[in-house]
């Protein structure tokens, strides 16, 4: 599999094991040194307090579920690279995204031994401050991808 396949599917499994709510899922996807900021702007680094933390948020908050849409991946060097999406999210028990809830997401993967681990990952709150137009044409993408069957769409684009 090639570099940008591996990245899409690490990518893919992160969001997915999200929306399953499987904090140990999530956190044996970084790399030992792997660092994450979520959408609060709440930080950790490593596997322990990756999963400390998601726990923490996973049992404690209803979340939504994310649907996403990869921009670029990239190689920056030969066991290293970026990928850049959109990502919305679903709340439970709804049909489509939640506009206030839009977001880009930076992820840049490390290979580890002959796998592929999250050595950062990003979630950015879209504010588009005095351009709605932006904001507009974000969720007009992010339906998109959800109509292409959300996650399943990750692989396109």
């Amino acid at each position: 599999m090639s570099a940008e396949q591996s990245t899409r599917t690490l990518y893919r499994k992160l969001l997915q094991a999200w929306n399953d709510k499987d904090a140990a899922a999530m956190a044996a996807l970084l790399a030992p040194d792997g660092s994450m900021v979520g959408f609060n702007g709440s930080g950790f680094k490593g596997q322990a307090a990756a999963l400390e933390q998601l726990k923490l948020i996973l049992e404690a908050v209803t979340t939504a579920t994310y649907v996403a849409s990869v921009r670029e991946v990239r190689e920056l060097g030969s066991d290293t690279t970026l990928l850049l999406a959109a990502a919305g999210l679903v709340p439970r028990g709804k049909f489509n995204i939640n506009p206030a809830l839009n977001a880009l997401q930076c992820l840049v993967a490390t290979r580890v031994g002959a796998d592929w681990r999250v050595a950062h990952f990003q979630t950015t709150p879209t504010a588009f401050h005095e351009t709605p137009e932006q904001s507009d044409a974000l969720s007009k993408e992010l339906r998109g991808a959800l109509q292409k069957g959300g996650l399943n769409a990750i692989g396109g684009t």
